[in-house]
């Protein structure tokens, strides 16, 4: 048995997880579930060895003795393996290479090809059982599909002779499978489950919780706050437990919409109103290589002037796929119509996105919202380049100004224009991927994930932004998995599950109605 005893970790200025103690039971599926930064990836690299023993608080025991796991590899050791959602496979090497990487049979020191061969179809034959049969193993694993790499990826943690592992953690695994493919790896989990095995099963589709795993553990604000057995449990207690009755409530909300309900805000488009839609799409698909499944699939929206429209749903549902798309960084294939004003627009780069008056707050800043080597004044300057300077020639007096402008009304700590934007705070660093869109007037601003890692000064400042932008007249959609912050400022809420407009809410919607959409509770209830 592998326990988990008090474990505790802080990140600056969060607590992630504050005494969590659970046993994993040698032969059964342990669900763990819980929103979007509950705590689970943390608790799960805990256990994996991805934070390293002095790191955190508490300790992780294996067959009663507490073990300091120094890296993954420590962990592996001592039987704990895990298989993230994102596959760790080397895409060019063959099956068998990936099954027995770093521990290939030689001979004369040599790799033994032959041997490696048979060696892996009998380590596949062992683990998979009757999911082996269609896998060569000679065949390089990038050509495989998603469904045949996630069952390599269990046989390589599985099937090691030199360390066995005791427990396998699943993160997500379904995200990209086809129904096919789902349902032949959850014949294997139960598979190894009967020879033994522990799992420790992580997914937002609540049906397979409820079908595949024997308890589960729910956990909420980095607390464990559950762990029922499955059998006598159900989706809404799940919800329920998850959301937590005190934020099922939206008594407690700031109204920020006395301007709208009665100001200029109200004037330019009332939610649900008749005016036309400064945003419309129809019948969006996104295709992503290798995926079997579009990660968009169909899906139709509007979006009206001085409107804040939120994107909700559990993770890879495809709120970062449907802005991606809608500003052109999608690679892979896109359908559907995009009209902005009621013009048609092809959005299939930046370029034309920002053109039509798209402009995107992407979720990774640092790597798609800024250029860390470049100053504060560079980066808030980039997009207005145009319009800074004639025949390429960049009048710097005025984009200084603007810049000092953008600083001083979105109120960035900087030590000046000229200060690279690497070394300041991620609040201030969020400040400028936003106010470097302001000089464009953007009528969409695309928000995906615009607080994440933000202090509370630095969340109320993007709050304000946000406001003072739909009371102008701008549209916003929002795509966020903090629940509160959607309560807070959303007029409409989209709710997606795989791919798919789940449903919609009004304003006023709890989060313990939107989970029960992305979840499928609703559906169950």
């Amino acid at each position: 048995m592998i326990e988990l005893v008090d474990i505790g970790k802080d990140f600056p200025g969060v607590r992630a997880l504050a005494g969590v103690s659970l046993e994993i039971r040698p032969g059964e599926i342990l669900g763990l579930v819980g929103e979007n930064g509950a705590g689970k990836s943390t608790l799960i690299k805990i256990l994996g060895g991805a934070y390293p023993a002095g790191s955190f608080e508490g300790e992780v025991r294996v067959a009663g003795q507490a073990r300091r796991f120094r890296s993954t590899r420590c962990a592996r050791a001592a039987g704990i393996a895990l298989v993230h959602q994102e596959l760790a496979l080397v895409p060019e090497l063959s099956v068998a290479d990936n099954l027995l990487l770093g521990r290939e049979p030689t001979r004369w020191g040599f790799v033994d090809g032959a041997a490696t061969v048979a060696r892996a179809r009998d380590l596949l034959a062992r683990v998979a059982g009757p999911a082996a049969a269609d896998l060569d193993v000679t065949t390089a694993a990038g050509r495989l599909g998603v469904g045949q790499q996630q069952i390599v990826e269990i046989a390589r943690a599985l099937g090691d002779e030199r360390e066995p592992a005791q427990v396998v953690v699943l993160d997500e695994p379904t995200a990209a499978l086809t129904a096919t493919e789902a349902a032949r790896l959850f014949e294997l989990v139960r598979a190894r489950r009967a020879a033994g095995a522990a799992f420790v099963y992580i997914s937002h589709h609540l049906d397979e919780i409820l079908a595949l795993t024997d308890r589960v553990a729910v956990l909420r604000d980095g607390r464990l706050v559950a762990v029922e057995a499955t059998a006598a449990t159900c989706r809404e207690q799940l919800v329920e437990l998850m959301t937590g009755a005190a934020r099922a409530g939206n008594a407690d909300r700031r109204d920020r919409r006395g301007a709208r309900d009665g100001g200029p805000g109200a004037a330019l488009a009332p939610a649900g109103g008749a005016a036309a839609p400064v945003l419309a799409v129809d019948g969006l698909r996104v295709w992503k290589p290798g995926l079997a499944r579009p990660v968009v699939d169909g899906l139709s929206f509007r979006v009206h002037a001085g409107e804040v429209v939120a994107l909700a749903g559990a993770m890879g549902a495809g709120r970062t796929a449907c802005l991606s798309a809608l500003f052109g960084l999608v690679r892979g294939q896109v359908e559907g119509t995009v009209t902005v004003d009621g013009a048609r627009v092809d959005v299939g780069e930046p370029r034309r996105a920002i053109a039509a008056g798209l402009a995107l707050v992407p979720e990774d800043r640092k790597g798609l919202g800024l250029v860390l080597g470049l100053s504060v004044g560079d980066n808030l300057g980039l997009p207005a380049l145009a319009r800074h300077g004639r025949w390429g020639v960049v009048d710097g007096a005025r984009a200084e100004r603007t810049a000092q402008a953008v600083v001083r009304d979105l109120r960035i700590k900087t030590p000046g224009l000229g200060a690279e934007v690497a070394t300041l705070s991620g609040g201030n660093q969020q400040k400028i991927v936003i106010g470097k869109w302001l000089e464009l007037a953007p009528r969409v601003l695309l928000l995906d994930e615009p607080t994440r890692g933000v202090d509370v000064g630095a969340k109320a400042e993007i709050y304000r932004v946000i406001e003072e932008l739909t009371a102008a007249g701008h549209a916003v959609i929002l795509a966020s998995s903090d629940l509160p912050e959607i309560e807070r400022l959303a007029d409409r809420v989209l709710v997606l599950r795989d791919g798919r407009l789940a449903g919609e809410l009004a304003r006023g919607a709890t989060a313990l109605d939107i989970m029960r959409l992305a979840l499928g509770a609703a559906e169950a209830a």
